[in-house]
């Protein structure tokens, strides 16, 4: 058996994983203003090198220019060694001379076209950095190697790689999470319910047993309301049971649903407790499975009883919002909730109940909207005024009577 202080741990770390990703966040931030820091840095190390570099360059095309001596070495070892660096000499109104070095052509560029590019590339290049004076009229323009240039947008490229990846291997690790969980639910559904289905049958029998019997009359009431509860515990085995199936989803009048839903209830909670049902027509119809249906009202309730403390009203309003859509709003009269708090209510283990498992309003949100195809949310809710939850059906038409969900989506 796991320590409780490890469920604890786990518990917290799953309530409070948008502060992990927070963190998680920030940490990576961090990792990627120091990557691009460090990266800056060696860029402006090389830039001032690269600077030098181009300072003797020049230098030595001033004194190549001025003295008339064999300077072969000078122009070989220093003027004709310049592989990286692209170099325009032009003059102070930017017109280049024939002087230029590392510069890129297309091919079968006429002299028009090389006039053109040393124009454009001497404007980019007194952008980018100060010219150098050569002689009088001749200055030398010069930019970045592609080195230097590569090197500046590397941390760039290399964190958007970084992040694609990332995002990938989440988006997998998170979807892979998903679906063992979601297989979990499924086996614990179906084994619940193949577990629930012998004492049922055994009690379905001694409830005909005792129908048959002499003591009916005398306790025909307590009978009855046996065979109700036995009837339930059988809807309850078949809904755990369809869990872990395809259900069918077929069109289904919505009054009826749930006022049969609303009628099981009223007597099993609180005597203080108001449930009233009202619809615009009471010849509402939606896709939908009965059952699995039924349960989800149910869900929904119970939490608004626990919600009020046993005392308060719950109102439940059916609208045709339009023939592709039918809503159900259930609203209580309950404490109410903080909207940071809308969408946590439907996460696994979230539960304000000091014994509550925090499953009943998750089952409701895969139910709805992974087999009904519809949605589920908290449409209002303020604190100490009550919740209203919105479900959203598909309505029915005369095209789609009935279909089957081609594939479990707790299996997924």
């Amino acid at each position: 058996m796991r320590n409780k202080f490890q469920d604890l741990a786990t518990l917290d770390l799953y309530q409070n994983r948008g502060k992990v990703k927070w963190i998680i966040f920030i940490a990576s931030l961090i990792i990627s203003i120091g990557s691009i820091y460090y990266t800056n840095t060696l860029v402006s190390e090389l830039k001032e090198r690269e600077k030098k570099q181009i300072t003797l360059y020049a230098n030595a095309m001033e004194y190549v220019a001025n003295n008339s001596d064999n300077l072969t070495f000078i122009h070989q070892g220093i003027i004709q060694e310049n592989h990286n660096i692209p170099v325009i000499v032009a003059d102070a109104f930017g017109n280049p001379s024939e002087q230029y070095r590392n510069i890129t052509f297309k091919k079968n560029a006429t002299e028009a076209d090389i006039e053109e590019k040393l124009r454009s590339e001497v404007l980019r290049m007194k952008m980018d950095y100060e010219p150098i004076q050569i002689l009088d009229n001749q200055y030398l323009y010069y930019t970045n190697s592609e080195l230097l240039t590569r090197l500046k947008y590397y941390p760039y490229v290399q964190l958007s790689v970084i992040l694609v990846f990332g995002v990938l291997a989440f988006a997998v690790f998170n979807q892979s999470k998903i679906a063992e969980q979601n297989r979990v639910w499924a086996g614990l559904t179906k084994e619940t319910a193949h577990q629930l289905g012998t004492p049922i049958a055994s009690l379905m029998a001694w409830i005909d047993y005792l129908k048959n019997s002499p003591v009916w009359d005398e306790n025909k009431e307590v009978i009855v309301e046996l065979d109700k509860d036995v009837s339930k515990l059988r809807m309850v085995t078949e809904r755990f049971s369809n869990i872990g199936s395809a259900p069918v989803i077929k069109q289904e009048n919505v009054y009826s649903v749930i006022e049969e839903a609303v009628s099981y209830l009223r007597p099993r909670v609180s005597s203080k407790v108001s449930i009233d049902l009202s619809s615009d027509a009471e010849d509402v119809d939606a896709m939908m499975n009965r059952s699995l249906f039924e349960w989800v009202v149910e869900n929904i309730c119970k939490n608004a009883v626990d919600a009020m403390k046993g005392q308060g009203q719950i109102n439940i309003n059916i609208v045709k919002e339009s023939e592709q859509f039918v809503h159900v709003d259930i609203t209580d009269t309950g404490k109410g909730m903080d909207k940071s708090m809308f969408k946590r209510v439907f996460n696994p283990g979230f539960t304000t109940r000091q014994r509550g498992w925090g499953l009943g309003l998750t089952l409701a949100k895969r139910i709805i909207e992974g087999y009904h195809r519809g949605r589920i949310f908290v449409h209002q809710s303020e604190p100490g005024k009550g919740t209203t939850f919105r479900i959203v059906l598909r309505g029915a038409n005369e095209s789609s009577s009935e279909f089957k969900v081609d594939r479990d989506p707790f299996l997924d």
